[in-house]
């Protein structure tokens, strides 16, 4: 796993955010070496959380989607798939919030790395899509999965059978995209959101998130038990006692948060 390390760069800045950034020639694709270098990354990033993490390609290209040099029959197909859902499952686990900022087209393997962040924020000349089903395949890293949680089946059936792409509008307008920025603004507005985030309660992140994502797969009774678990357990950490004493004494929106 470290023998590509310029494959996928981490970058850690002094605001506590974690960029990780594709950089697998013209087009990033998600070749074995990639998706094993990005394991890695998010292993580090889970064991050792900043205050939050960007996924970003170029400025002109997220990600094409997997090597398709690499495709061979049914075993290696399933070799392969699985990379894609242990690389793409440790990205999703990461303890903070992750954010794919999208610049270019995000097909393939590329979409289904957003589909694994927790924001997708996309630059105007995005475009999203799950072309497998030219080729006469399926999606293999999360893209029927995700998608149809996302956007419900029946547009994620379109997607994926039609195997079109959308455009950062269109994107938006099916809930695929949390938002679309003007090129131009597209880096600083990046910039800024994730720092917002990396600068709020990050334990509290951790444990809403961890909330969230565990009551999807469950009943709503049992997501509102989990709910009540970490509601207790957030309250042990500094921040929350911070934030409820800056609350008390300055009124809302004051806090500064230490990330304890």
């Amino acid at each position: 796993m470290s023998d590509a390390p310029d494959l996928v760069e981490l970058e850690r800045t002094d605001d506590g955010v974690a960029w990780v950034r594709l950089r697998n020639g013209k087009v990033n694709s998600l070749s074995i070496a990639v998706l094993e270098r990005l394991h890695a990354i998010a292993g580090e990033l889970h064991s050792d959380p900043p205050g939050a993490v960007v996924v970003t390609g170029s400025e002109r290209i997220f990600a094409a989607g997997a090597d398709i040099s690499e495709f061979g029959g049914p075993d290696e197909a399933r070799r392969i798939g699985r990379l894609f859902v242990d690389a793409l499952g440790a990205v999703a686990a990461i303890p903070r919030m992750v954010i794919a900022a999208v610049s270019g087209p995000a097909l393939g393997g590329g979409c289904e790395l957003a589909l694994a962040c927790d924001l997708r924020i996309a630059s105007s000349t995005a475009r999203f899509g799950q072309p497998e089903i030219l080729l006469g395949i399926i999606p293999g890293g999360g893209g029927t999965q995700r998608l149809a949680r996302l956007v419900g089946p029946s547009r994620a059936k379109d997607l994926v059978l039609s195997g079109r792409n959308v455009t950062a509008d269109e994107a938006y307008r099916i809930g695929l995209v949390d938002e679309v920025v003007d090129a131009a603004s597209f880096d600083s507005r990046v910039r800024e959101l994730a720092a917002s985030y990396a600068a709020g309660p990050v334990q509290a992140h951790a444990i809403a998130k961890r909330v969230i994502d565990a009551g999807l797969d469950t009943t709503l009774a049992v997501g509102l038990e989990l709910e009540q678990d970490g509601f207790a357990e957030v309250f042990a950490t500094d921040d929350a006692r911070l934030g409820v004493t800056s609350f008390l004494e300055n009124g809302p929106g004051k806090a500064v948060f230490t990330g304890r």
